[in-house]
């Protein structure tokens, strides 16, 4: 019997040992088909569960399954579904297939002639999939059973003859050949809408913008009219009763329709301009109910600010407690004279010292500028509008929704100009402003905090990042209030490590009724009266003590949630983190008063972010993970017990050696305990050497049980990519003081490689090194101080602080200097007070010391980091003759985006890390490199031996 029994453990592990030596690594060309999971929705009633697989390369899946897990149909090619009030439907777009349209490019086919879009719409209780040819637009009605809306681009009877004289296609709507206009863009098309459930339908033609009402039984539209009693002009349509209202009868540009929730006012702005050269000036017009619509506010005489007019940029917005509109006003903008040619006008950019924003800051926001609106109010019942926001306020919010007497507003223009090197947060003026009057009370002069309103409008609220409290203020009585003092809660970022005022960790929100408000501290969730009349209250007992952070969980939509307030009566789901283990789970807990939070499900992995619920059923959505497990979707009640698995991604993972992730720990050689995590190859043999690449950013360690989806990274190593293929990643944390950066990292990371080197299973002749950005000077700076490292790519790396530090970050158009003297940087000085620590903290200047072969990926529409500081690395290299690469990824921002840009990059960094640490034969792009006259065309990846 013994015999048999061991007999039988010897062939169980063969077989294991077996089943691990037929699967191979993971490559390149294998990650591009990896899936990704996109767009999840649950029905209301919780029975169906739609989702997207998405891989890097390829076409979507869209699919349908029950919340047991069974697929129920799959559709390739389809994207974002929405799923009907009723639970009946899914109704989605159905893309052109990506081989297909490859097909045609490479025929030189006119964009007119490429396939269109399908709307699918696939019936969740029959399981039958309608597909309607040639979309161009849709909508679902979000609170509207069944109601769908959407308009198909017509095919020219002259076309169809080419096409064999086929017969139309269901829904597919055919221009005839008779007097009038076009179907277009310009012209609209045939609106068509119908009710999914009952078959009821009618159609529209010439429809140009559509939009239901948020919460009630109507339609409106727009057309440019030419057919049978339809007249150009806007209309509300009665779905329940099939009764029709002309708005305006007129042509001409309508925009910005509000619909009041019921339905019983509607606002739009409306031009009668159709020269499209014209420049168009809108008046602002109001429904009600009976009769036409009335312009209210005239395009030429709004009687508000002098040299304004209405703008087209702001959303019109209903209050619906009080008989108000806000609408937005802007300066007229002055028209371009045409009698000058643009060569006789000079193009040129006026800095000024005392302006209150950087030029290139309002060159890189001209666009932005040019929409901006500033928040006015219509007083339906009195007829007049009031001019609440002026040039003089830099943000304005509404209150209570626009219910309250009052808007809030801001004002950081006394303090721009030293914005410019105090980065956040910023200065600001507090106000409110008169809703019946326009006139302004300063409540709070220069607080580095950014103001909201509570759910009812009772009180103001903020962040004092200077003495790390929360205030508030009462709007009726003026009096305003310390919440919070750091001497009872600490509710700033502890771990708070660049020069500058920490961050807080955020609110939940208020309990309805403006009672309390409810904040974080590292750990636990504190409710706090909103007049300090009680002290504040722990809610989670033990969230400091066991190093478990809660968080609430905010199931949909957290924009309601703010809104409405939270009930305190009813249970609150929590998400926890684990400080020391790294465990996640799901707690529940009571807001009456403090106790312990429920542990419901927890445990050594990660839980995703997104977390959904469906609105009528206690079915909940989320995943989990670690480093071997994908964060496919789950299943489960409020229980969180029984979980189904719902979706299946990647099957093909257990074709490929996996690696594993642990936590790794070290002493800095300042005296500091540090983590990091350590990836190694399936199959360890601690008896073996393996070759190393670092990699790291700031912080990571905290990640240990994420997953890591396969990819060919914009700006990384892929860890499955690199374990899959015999290398150990090294991932450590980096614990920074003000003033030296490099110098932390470098007594951070090297005693971390020297003790894994003492441990025997690392080649110390085969450590790589690689980070991007910030991570990127930092391997650029270790590459001055130790020949440890046998090859490093440094992508994007600021190597020179001096020549930075004056510089600008483009796609914003700020200056670099803030980030230098508050933010990650961490120098803490000017160049001026410490010019050392800029020239310390350089690697430019001292380049001589390295010794390592550098591959530099820095690309020329680098709007984060200067790309001189990349050509300033590769020059300086190049000058003293060290094997040194740039590759430049043409038009490529910070990092490359392009899928065929960053599988280019993995193929060459892994070509690169393969040469130096495992002896491979060097790639012809760089024991040659590529002539610019053979770019595109030779690509240089060949091995060179």
């Amino acid at each position: 019997m013994k015999r048999i029994t061991l007999l039988a453990f010897l062939l169980l592990t063969s077989n294991i040992f077996f089943a691990q030596e037929t699967k191979r690594a993971i490559d390149l060309d294998v990650i591009q088909k990896w899936n990704r999971i996109r767009d999840t929705k649950i029905s209301n009633d919780g029975e169906h569960i739609v989702w997207v697989s998405t891989p890097w390369k390829g076409d979507a899946v869209l699919k349908i399954t029950s919340k047991e897990g069974e697929e129920i149909t799959s559709i390739t090619g389809g994207s974002k579904a929405d799923i009907t009030k009723g639970s009946d439907f899914a109704v989605f777009k159905i893309n052109p297939l990506k081989d297909s349209v490859r097909v045609l490019k490479l025929k030189k086919t006119k964009k007119d002639d490429m396939p269109l879009s399908e709307l699918g719409i696939f019936n969740l209780k029959t399981k039958e999939l309608e597909k309607i040819p040639r979309i161009d637009s849709y909508k679902v009605a979000e609170k509207l059973d069944g109601w769908i809306a959407y308009q198909v681009k017509p095919i020219d009877t002259k076309e169809k003859k080419k096409e064999k004289k086929e017969e139309p296609k269901k829904d597919e709507v055919v221009i005839k050949d008779k007097k009038g206009p076009k179907e277009s863009k310009d012209n609209g098309f045939t609106l068509m809408v119908r009710n999914l459930k009952t078959g009821k339908t009618f159609t529209r033609p010439y429809v140009t913008s559509y939009s239901f009402a948020e919460e009630s039984d109507y339609l409106v539209f727009v057309t440019k009219g030419k057919e049978g009693d339809i007249q150009a002009g806007i209309y509300r349509y009665n779905l329940k009763d099939n009764r029709q209202d002309l708005l305006l009868e007129a042509k001409g540009d309508y925009t910005q329709i509000s619909i009041k929730k019921d339905g019983s006012k509607i606002a739009f702005l409306h031009d009668t301009t159709t020269n499209k050269k014209e420049t168009k000036h809108y008046s602002l017009y109001l429904w009600e109910e009976k009769g036409f619509a009335k312009e209210i506010i005239n395009k030429t005489q709004n009687n508000l600010t002098d040299g304004w007019e209405l703008s087209p940029n702001e959303k019109l917005t209903f209050a619906e407690k009080k008989d108000r509109l806000y609408f937005g006003t802007a300066p007229i903008i002055p028209e371009k004279d045409t009698t000058i040619l643009d060569e006789e006008i000079s193009n040129v950019d006026v800095w000024h010292y005392d302006e209150a924003v950087l030029q290139t800051v309002q060159i890189a926001e001209k666009k932005k500028d040019l929409k901006k609106a500033y928040t006015a109010v219509y007083h339906i019942d009195k007829g007049t509008a009031v001019q609440l926001e002026t040039k003089e306020y830099t943000g304005l919010q509404l209150i209570d929704e626009g219910n309250s007497d009052y808007v809030l507003a801001v004002s950081n223009w006394p303090y721009a100009v030293q914005t410019m090197w105090e980065a956040y947060p910023t200065h600001n003026d507090f106000y409110l402003i008169d809703v019946e009057t326009g006139q302004a009370k300063m409540i709070k002069k220069d607080c580095r905090a950014n103001p909201s309103p509570s759910p009812e409008g009772t009180f103001l609220y903020w962040y004092n990042a200077m003495d790390t409290s929360w205030y508030t203020y009462n709007i009726k009585s003026g009096f305003e209030y310390r919440i919070s003092n750091p001497k009872t809660i600490q509710v700033a970022d502890e771990l708070n490590d660049i020069p500058n005022p920490p961050s807080s960790y955020r609110t939940i929100g208020w309990l309805q009724k403006d009672k309390a408000l409810l904040i974080y501290d590292r750990y636990d969730i504190w409710k706090l009266d909103p007049e300090n009349k009680v002290k504040p209250i722990r809610l989670t007992s033990n969230g400091r003590e066991t190093s478990n952070s809660y968080r609430a969980i905010i199931f949909n939509n957290r924009e309601d949630w703010m809104k409405e307030g939270i009930d305190d009566s009813d249970i609150m789901y929590l998400k926890s983190h684990n400080d020391i283990t790294r465990a996640e789970g799901f707690y529940s807990t009571s807001l009456k008063k403090e106790n312990t939070p429920k542990e419901l499900f927890a445990g050594k992995f990660k839980i995703g972010r997104q977390i959904i619920k469906a609105k009528e059923a206690d079915v909940v959505i989320f995943t989990k993970e670690d480093f071997q497990i994908f964060p496919n979707l789950l299943s489960s009640d409020l229980r969180f017990k029984n979980y189904k698995q719902i979706t299946d991604a990647n099957p093909q993972q257990k074709e490929f050696l996996w690696g594993t992730a642990e936590l790794y720990t070290w002493t800095s050689l300042d005296g500091r305990k540090l983590e990091g995590t350590l990836h190694k190859p399936a199959n360890f043999d601690p008896n073996k050497k393996y070759p190393l690449i670092v990699n790291f950013y700031e912080k990571s360690s905290q990640n240990l049980y994420s997953h890591h989806i396969p990819e060919n990274g914009r700006s990384t190593v892929d860890y499955h990519f690199y374990t899959g293929n015999g290398y150990i990643i090294f991932n450590p944390d980096v614990y920074y003081k003000t003033g030296y950066p490099g110098e932390d990292a470098f007594n951070c990371v090297m005693p971390g490689i020297t003790q894994l080197i003492s441990e025997g299973f690392i080649d110390e002749k085969a450590i790589g090194a690689q980070g991007h950005s910030w991570g990127g000077y930092q391997v650029a700076y270790l590459a001055t101080r130790t020949n440890l490292f046998a090859a490093i790519e440094s992508g994007a790396p600021v190597v020179n602080m001096l020549s930075a530090y004056g510089g600008i970050r483009w796609n914003t158009g700020l200056n670099r200097s803030f980030q230098y003297e508050h933010t990650q940087s961490r120098i803490g000085k000017t160049i001026w007070e410490s010019p050392l620590r800029y020239i310390e903290n350089s690697p430019i200047f001292t380049l001589d010391k390295i010794n390592t072969p550098i591959l530099i990926m820095h690309n020329d529409d680098d709007g984060y980091v200067p790309w001189w500081q990349g050509i300033e690395f590769f020059i300086g290299l190049r000058r003293m003759g060290k094997p040194a690469w740039l590759l430049n990824y043409n038009e490529a921002d910070h990092w490359p985006l392009k899928e065929v840009d960053k599988h280019d990059f993995q193929i060459r960094l892994s070509q690169f890390f393969n040469h130096y640490l495992k002896g491979a034969p060097m790639p012809k792009w760089m024991k040659e490199g590529i002539p610019a006259v053979d770019k595109g065309i030779d690509m240089g990846y060949e091995l060179v031996k």
